[in-house]
């Protein structure tokens, strides 16, 4: 009883004082001299890197001998780099195939990430926290970023994601509030929840074609952003998926859409036209609540029901109702103004305006730009730019 007292109390000591308690199989100086701390994995066939205590720029080799035998580094354990403040750079060799999760969690002031052209998968919150990493290269190898991989890493720039990347988790990236660039490569197929929201710096986003699932509130609060490209791939509208995206100028919503969600262009307050598409069955609740839309454009000629301006929930704002003018299809009219909710705004007119496509701001003069390699650009950039112009025109232009 006295020992286990003892050992009660030691323990207790040691979560006070903050030290970090480990276990590992061995413990083998690197090539730079630091010790890296390793356990036995696949049957002792091959070497985890595990949880240690690091500082300073850190070379995970290939392989380690050890007692005569030479075994391949092929994993980093959850929680292996976890907290290291002191730890600055991070080399991770060819030979590892899984960053774990918690991986490099809360390593504050870790600057520079190498992640070798092995790794398949990044895991949960393997870089969460790391916020003095400014860029990240996410290799070829790459198939999945797990759920909060990068989130808050607040100084983050840039992210380069890999080719082959098929899956990005919920929470990935959220609260970089720095990030300002991003581009989906074309194997992508589900974006997460939450996956981009609160990065408040980000500008435009290109989804491509490959995706067909996009979580909740993947873009909310993305204050900055201006413009997204969404593909045809893209039948759902999941809840709040660009909630508070104040900035969003344009924004189509491509026919293949049949169902928008709760809140999902709720607070987007630049935008002053609303297009739906025919193919739209079910609009959910607050869809455009906190935005004075100028008019309204609906494609769908078989009207139904939403939730009106009685409603808590009410999908337009009360400005829209009473201010904006609803454009509904040749023969509709009469069934628009018996249709709850449609029928409470207070302008009808029939027939469609030729000159409104998607969601735009009228006043937004400069068309949407792409490069050669389909990726959407901010500015003229020299060379060829492909320009989609709101009444659907598309071009080629040279920029000298």
């Amino acid at each position: 009883m006295a020992t286990e007292r003892i050992s009660i109390l030691l323990t207790m000591l040691m979560c006070l004082v903050g030290i970090r308690a480990f276990a590992y199989d061995v413990a083998i100086d690197n090539a730079d001299g630091v010790t890296i701390f390793y356990n036995y994995i696949n049957n002792g066939t091959e070497l985890e890197v595990t949880t240690g205590i690091y500082s300073g720029c850190v070379n995970i080799p290939e392989e380690v001998s050890y007692m005569n035998r030479t075994r391949k580094v092929t994993s980093i354990g959850n929680y292996a780099f976890s907290e290291c403040s002191n730890l600055t750079s991070v080399t991770i060799s060819n030979s590892v195939k899984l960053i774990h999760d918690f991986a490099f969690f809360k390593c504050n002031n870790l600057t520079s990430v190498s992640i070798g052209n092995s790794v398949r998968y990044i895991g949960g919150f393997s870089f969460a926290f790391c916020n003095s990493l400014t860029s990240i290269n996410i290799p070829d190898s790459v198939t999945e970023i797990g759920w909060n991989a990068f989130a808050a890493c607040y100084n983050l720039l840039s992210v380069n994601i890999s080719n082959n990347v098929t899956t990005i988790g919920g929470y990935a990236f959220k609260d970089c509030y720095s990030l300002t660039s991003l581009s989906i490569p074309n194997r992508v197929t589900s974006i997460g929840e939450h996956a981009f929201a609160n990065c408040s710096s980000l500008i435009s986003v290109a989804i491509p074609n490959s995706v067909t699932i996009i979580g909740s509130c993947s873009f909310e609060n993305c204050t900055s952003l201006t413009s997204v490209v969404i593909p045809n791939s893209i039948t759902y509208f999941a809840s709040y998926l660009f909630h508070n995206c104040s900035s969003l100028t344009s924004i189509t919503i491509p026919n293949s859409v049949t169902s928008i969600g709760n809140g999902v262009f709720q607070g987007c307050s630049s935008l002053t036209t609303v297009t739906i598409p025919n193919s739209v069955t079910l609009i959910g609740n607050s869809v455009f609540d906190d935005i004075d839309l100028l008019s309204v454009v609906s494609c769908i000629e078989q009207p139904f029901g939403i939730s009106g301006i009685a409603s808590d929930d009410r999908v337009f704002s009360k400005n829209t109702f009473y201010n904006a003018t609803l454009y509904v299809p040749n023969g509709t009219i009469g069934k628009y103004k018996t249709c709850e909710g449609w029928k409470d705004f207070l302008y009808i007119e029939e027939e469609l305006p030729s000159n409104i496509s998607g969601l735009e701001n009228t006043n937004k003069k400069e068309p949407i730009r792409f490069g050669l390699d389909g990726r959407m650009i901010i500015a003229p950039r020299k060379g060829i730019n492909i320009i989609k112009h709101f009444n659907g025109k598309v071009q080629k232009v040279l920029v000298r």
